[in-house]
């Protein structure tokens, strides 16, 4: 089978890579030709373990291939993806510039029948609005059928997901564009993934219900968190105690200074919006980003009120991204707390193993390290904001003689209390 995926970014490149790992022949399209001639050079245009690899193998042996040239990969496939980005508007609402452009160049150059398939987070009504532009636009009267197939692909952890999923959720009208699509996932039937078959709507909610969920899980571990503090609890324990009971699962129950990244801001803001436009609250939702905002002003705050004045101090920050594994510093926690100290007049020193490059466009006025210790080097404090495996097993004894001052903000509750505060750290963690 032929396919083409219409955007080479994260989603569009992770997935094109997986299916032509399954033996599937990939086109990926991409407008920017500096991208497409950058990717048949094995250069991939962000960090994720793994796809390096996959990428230069199949494009070797002829499985994967990039263009710029739409219409030719359109002839020649028979599922279409469309994996543009749908970035939030001012109101939070999703911008579908990029899908409504996408589907008007498919209209272009459809000469037979193929299956379109939304692989981008979209809002419920995407689907349709798709068939009506591509409708409106076709040539001549060609049969064409419509699937939504959401991604759920964890940055850093994206070709074990694709490979292995929790799910596939196809949602269609047409039998035959179910039919094709299970043909497509072929290979994932013998690791028995779950399929949920359902209709384009659902599909198209099923992705923004499940984000919100999770940021829900994380907004109220932050929150039972700062209670932990102000009552003398744990919330370590308090998370597994909560974890083991199999409704709630251990998973998005860790606290730290919120979430971030390209989905869960994104997409919660979205769903509200989506839910406004029909008149229904989503008061567990709202709460969810209320906490969120608060947790991450509230990190900037617990540092601040330890100095008497934090003016002209030098803290160190280790970890930029918003999780280990990816460069991506979208909505990351690190950059909001950089740039609230920044603006009281703090003198940042900061270290990230992949993530200092995007950084730097973002905040060039910071210091950037070339290793932990060098980040901690004459500063009054380190903070550890995002838990990279190369921070969970730092020289505290090292440490304790590079710093100015032996204060030690932990973020992610790495670290021992009684073990840092035995070797003279001044130690702050979450909720305990």
């Amino acid at each position: 089978m032929h396919i083409t995926i219409i955007g080479a970014g994260y989603v569009g490149l992770v997935t094109g890579a997986c299916f032509s790992e399954f033996g599937v022949f990939v086109t990926c399209i991409d407008k920017d030709k500096n991208k497409i001639e950058s990717l048949k050079n094995g250069v991939i245009p962000f960090y994720e373990p793994g796809l390096e690899d996959i990428v230069k193998r199949n494009f070797k042996q002829g499985r994967l291939k990039f263009s710029t040239d739409i219409g030719k990969a359109v002839e020649e496939s028979l599922v279409i993806f469309i994996a543009v980005g749908t970035p939030p508007r001012g109101d939070g609402s999703a911008d579908l510039s990029y899908v409504d452009d996408v589907a008007m160049e498919i209209a272009n150059h459809i000469k037979s029948y193929k299956v379109i398939v939304t692989k981008s987070t979209v809002p419920v009504g995407t689907g349709e609005r798709i068939r009506k532009i591509i409708s409106r636009h076709l040539k001549e009267e060609i049969d064409f059928d419509i699937v939504s197939n959401p991604e759920f692909l964890r940055e850093g952890a994206a070709i074990e997901d694709f490979m292995r999923p929790n799910r596939i959720v196809i949602g269609a009208r047409s039998q035959q564009a179910v039919a094709i699509m299970k043909d497509l996932y072929r290979p994932l039937y013998l690791i028995e993934t779950p399929f949920v078959i359902t209709n384009i709507e659902t599909a198209e909610l099923i992705k923004y219900a499940s984000n919100s969920f999770l940021a829900t899980k994380i907004s109220f571990i932050n929150e039972i968190a700062n209670l932990c503090e102000k009552v003398g609890a744990d919330v370590n324990v308090v998370a597994k105690g909560m974890g083991l009971d199999g409704r709630i699962g251990p998973k998005f129950l860790h606290a730290g200074p919120g979430f971030g990244g390209s989905c869960f801001p994104k997409d919660t803001k979205a769903l509200l919006k989506l839910a406004s436009e029909h008149n229904v609250e989503l008061g567990i939702v709202n709460a969810a980003i209320k906490a969120n905002e608060n947790q991450i002003a509230w990190t900037t705050e617990k540092i601040k009120n330890v100095f008497n004045d934090i003016k002209d101090k030098t803290i160190a920050i280790l970890g930029l991204s918003f999780k280990p594994n990816t460069d991506d510093i979208r909505e990351a926690p690190a950059i909001a707390v950089i740039q609230n100290l920044m603006a009281n007049g703090v003198n940042i020193r900061a270290y990230d193993p992949v993530a200092m490059d995007n950084a730097r466009a973002i905040l060039p006025d910071i210091t950037y390290c070339s290793d932990a210790y060098d980040a901690c080097n004459g500063a009054d404090a380190v903070v550890i904001v995002t838990e990279w495996n190369q921070f969970r097993n730092l020289e505290t004894e090292r440490l304790m003689k590079l710093l100015k001052q032996p204060y030690f903000f932990d973020l992610r509750n790495i670290y021992d209390p009684q073990k840092m505060q035995a070797l003279g750290f001044r130690y702050y963690s979450v909720g305990r």
